[in-house]
């Protein structure tokens, strides 16, 4: 997809909010190189994984001349990567703090889950997660990809467990919940897009929300 990019193409690859946030400050006649060439790495990681995402793929996604790599990421496909995944784990964790605002900690999930059954839809089941891209690969040469991953997700189980607490459960409850919030997401999310079907999401997301509900109306039933 040659410059200048569609952002409504890259909006259906990885998510209406990643996109409109970036936007606010990289446009299609004032973005440098630099801004496309980590906003086209967000939205090819999901499709493609880490391995696929290659400094030729993004040139040509992104429109940027080959010689401005270096020049901007003197660490070259790696500290591209890198960026990326701390970009896309940023504006994701906006999106979970903005879910988290309502009053409703129930409520807040099922938003988190319909989110990601929209970014399925929208991409028709090929975009999943940029972390998980990232995450499910060794990694061997680039270790600190992984580590990037991991406080990723690190981030958005203490948002979710700061919410829990705040709503009266215990601080080793709400941690185990956030976890399990976050592993529940991202392992329908991967079924979904192998079973090119919302059916494994939705069932998550059913099951997630009985038992927010149960583990809040017992806390304060106690």
């Amino acid at each position: 997809m040659p410059y200048p990019i569609s952002y409504r193409e890259v909006a259906r690859l990885v998510g209406r909010i990643v996109v409109a946030k970036v936007v606010e400050r990289v446009s299609p006649r004032k973005s440098d190189s630099r801004d496309r060439m980590v906003l086209s790495t967000v939205a090819l990681l999901p499709e493609y994984g880490a391995s696929g995402t290659s400094i030729d793929r993004v040139l040509a996604h992104s429109g940027a001349p080959r010689g401005s790599v270096y020049h901007h990421f003197p660490g070259g496909r790696t500290q591209l990567i890198d960026e990326a995944v701390t970009l896309a784990g940023d504006f994701i964790s906006g999106l979970i703090d903005t879910k988290m605002q309502t009053g409703d900690p129930v409520e807040a999930i099922d938003a988190f889950f319909v989110m990601w059954r929209d970014r399925l839809v929208e991409s028709d089941f090929r975009a999943g997660c940029p972390i998980v891209a990232v995450a499910v690969e060794s990694n061997d040469e680039a270790p600190q990809l992984t580590r990037s991953a991991a406080a990723v997700f690190a981030r958005w189980q203490e948002a979710f467990a700061a919410l829990f607490v705040r709503h009266g459960l215990t601080g080793e409850r709400s941690r185990r919940l956030g976890s399990f919030v976050i592993a529940a997401v991202e392992g329908a999310v991967i079924m979904c897009r192998a079973e090119r079907s919302t059916a494994p999401l939705d069932a998550a997301a059913a099951e997630i929300h009985d038992l927010l509900a149960y583990a809040l109306r017992d806390r304060r039933e106690a």
